[in-house]
């Protein structure tokens, strides 16, 4: 009998650039359209003058990827992208999308805000995602991304007639964050001295920097945000006033977008530290609404902890490029 012909796997490059450390992943397209991750690095972004020097050193950090054998590629990169030449926000770099095409020989190529790539991740992951508020994901109904890392990224996914999914990208971190109460405008005011900054921005509470604001407010103690991590346990005040911001953030944009498909956290401070959305202080602030605490009290809230969240959304939007 004729052997089978083996599926035709596709290669893909994902990439998830940071403004400290910048991952890249090699996965297979199987003819099936699943995906598969069979390596993935992890650089220095802060070691490289430019984007071309951080490409360039991929083989030697043992990635195992060609980049002419790509037949699609997504850069997700911190910041709006607006056509094919991107400026980096945090990063003093800029990637020209034709430019790379034409000089590693890469096949079709995208580039997009990184929390946009997290929110195709999210969705991919969702099964594997831990249960934070109890309730049904579904989604043919909008869902809500949010996630407190270097900042606070937002995204949201619009299900369509036809079954594709929207992804839209925010910058809602960059809005002024809401205090109440002397505590908290306390806080407010020693946040906004130790930034320097005109008006507090979300991005500036719920992040790794805006954790280690917070634990030096309430603390005394100077510490970065790792070290904080391997301190923080349920009956911790900076626990406790952590969660009820981030509940208090997660509410707002649920509203914000209607998010009655579910919300996924992401982002490194909850994925290292899920204490601080397992607090009762998240929960209660979540649901603290006083015109649609039914309607919060059916939005489920996942949280994923697979690092390479971003990895596996960049992957998605270049299967995307491949796949009509």
């Amino acid at each position: 009998m004729p052997q089978a012909t083996p599926p035709v796997l596709r290669h893909i490059l994902a990439a998830d650039i940071g403004g400290t450390s910048s991952r890249f992943g090699h996965f297979t397209l199987a003819p099936d359209c699943s995906l598969t991750l069979l390596r993935h690095v992890q650089l220095s972004t802060q070691a490289a003058d430019s984007f071309a020097e951080l490409l360039a050193a991929l083989p030697q950090a043992g990635f195992d990827l060609p980049l002419d054998e790509a037949a699609a590629a997504a850069f997700a990169v911190p910041g709006a992208v607006v056509g094919r030449t991107v400026r980096f926000a945090n990063i003093d770099w800029t990637l020209d999308l034709d430019e790379l095409e034409q000089q590693h020989g890469l096949g079709r190529t995208a580039c997009v805000n990184d929390f946009l790539a997290q929110a195709h991740g999210c969705r991919l992951l969702a099964e594997s995602a831990a249960i934070v508020l109890p309730g049904r994901f579904d989604p043919a109904k909008i869902q809500a991304v949010i996630g407190a890392g270097t900042g606070l990224g937002h995204a949201t996914l619009v299900p369509l007639a036809d079954g594709t999914v929207l992804a839209l990208a925010s910058e809602a971190g960059q809005t002024a964050a809401p205090f109440f109460g002397p505590e908290e405008s306390a806080f407010a005011e020693f946040l906004a001295r130790a930034t320097g900054e005109e008006y507090v921005r979300a991005d500036s509470v719920l992040s790794g920097s805006g954790l280690a604001h917070l634990h030096r407010f309430l603390t005394g103690d100077d510490l970065a945000p790792a070290q904080i991590g391997r301190q923080l346990t349920a009956d911790s005040p900076t626990t406790a006033l952590f969660a009820r911001f981030y509940g208090r953030a997660v509410r707002d944009y649920a509203l914000t977008v209607l998010a009655a498909g579910g919300v996924y956290l992401s982002g490194g401070v909850a994925a290292k530290n899920p204490v601080l959305v397992n607090h009762p202080e998240f929960a209660r602030e979540f649901y603290a609404s006083p015109t649609y605490a039914p309607f919060l009290a059916d939005i489920p809230v996942r949280l994923v902890r697979e690092e390479n969240v971003g990895l596996f959304g960049a992957a998605v939007i270049a299967r995307n490029l491949l796949v009509p």
